[in-house]
């Protein structure tokens, strides 16, 4: 099959086309021929990236970790799919990723895909959506009627984010660009703040339940003083900002498969309650040029997709 490796660290280009062999699944895995990949333009730089899940430095990873595609073999003990089925879901950052025509996964990390959403779009879906979800539910513990303050709100994360936190009853501020207002009113928040002009701590008048920072910087930091008594502040961004406050829970967190989850995403964007969004969808054979100039691919939002040709 053919697939894009990451390259020495020194080397340039940063990632390079070869030819591998197909992997095989084992039990409890699945083989997925992939249709469309996701670009996480970051992501060469990553720890998971350069490194063995013990430690060890390693190279030739293939990148890109959420995919859309069908299933073309299955391992012992997957009953739950069949071939051909249409599938979606993200890999282990340790794993090898998707930006390949196939792509060996854990049978719990994928899901069946959205049937209102081409193989392009549902491949913008598991990594954001599951960030958002896991960091409200899991780690931020959403209940109908908080109220969250959600950094980023026009970002890949952040528009899940607003949306999910609408959905389960949450009175939702957004930090955001003025030019993205419209946008992250219509995903569903009640208040939009211009983090260019307005210090938000400045433009919120009552204490929030929920932080969810997906920009870094001091905004963490910042939005400590806003939060109630033991609710929950979370970042994706870093895991070394912390308040001094022992009243404040702060969690950082990195997304994790879940297939549990990713049908219940599917299911809201079957029934039209989620949306996403494709900034551009490239060729495979412009994928490793994304990676050296991600910026001028994107004119919108929502994520940069790869194609791969179906395998001759």
């Amino acid at each position: 099959m053919k697939a894009l490796r990451l390259a020495d660290s020194n080397a340039s280009p940063r990632l390079i086309e070869t030819t591998v062999p197909a992997p095989q699944p084992g039990p409890g895995q699945v083989l997925v021929r992939i249709s469309a990949t996701a670009i996480t333009p970051t992501e060469l730089d990553w720890y998971p990236t350069t490194h063995t899940s013990s430690g060890q430095p390693r190279t030739g990873a293939i990148p890109c970790h959420e995919f859309s595609g069908t299933v073309a073999a299955l391992g012992e003990g997957t009953h739950d799919f069949t071939l051909d089925q249409a599938v979606f879901g993200m890999n282990d950052w340790f794993a090898a990723g998707a930006l390949a025509e196939y792509c060996l996964t854990e049978a719990s990390s994928i899901a069946p895909a959205p049937l209102t959403l081409t193989p392009i779009q549902a491949a913008t879906i598991p990594i954001s959506a599951l960030t958002a979800w896991q960091g409200l539910f899991e780690h931020g513990h959403l209940h109908p009627g908080d109220r969250v303050l959600i950094h980023g709100g026009a970002g890949a994360v952040g528009i899940f984010a607003v949306q999910i936190a609408h959905l389960h009853g949450a009175h939702v501020i957004a930090t955001a660009s003025a030019h993205n207002f419209d946008l992250v009113r219509r995903l569903g928040a009640d208040e939009v703040i211009d983090y260019h002009t307005t210090r938000f701590e400045d433009a919120i008048s009552q204490p929030v339940d929920i932080v969810f920072d997906t920009v870094g910087g001091d905004a963490l930091l910042r939005s400590f003083p806003l939060l109630k008594p033991g609710r929950f502040a979370v970042t994706i961004s870093s895991d070394k900002e912390s308040s001094q406050d022992p009243r404040i829970q702060h969690a950082f967190f990195i997304v994790k498969p879940h297939q549990r989850q990713l049908m219940e995403i599917a299911a809201l964007i079957d029934t039209s309650k989620l949306v996403t969004f494709v900034d551009a969808a490239v060729p495979f054979s412009q994928a490793a040029e994304i990676y050296s100039n991600s910026s001028s691919h994107r004119s919108g939002h929502g994520k940069v997709v790869v194609t791969i040709a179906p395998a001759s």
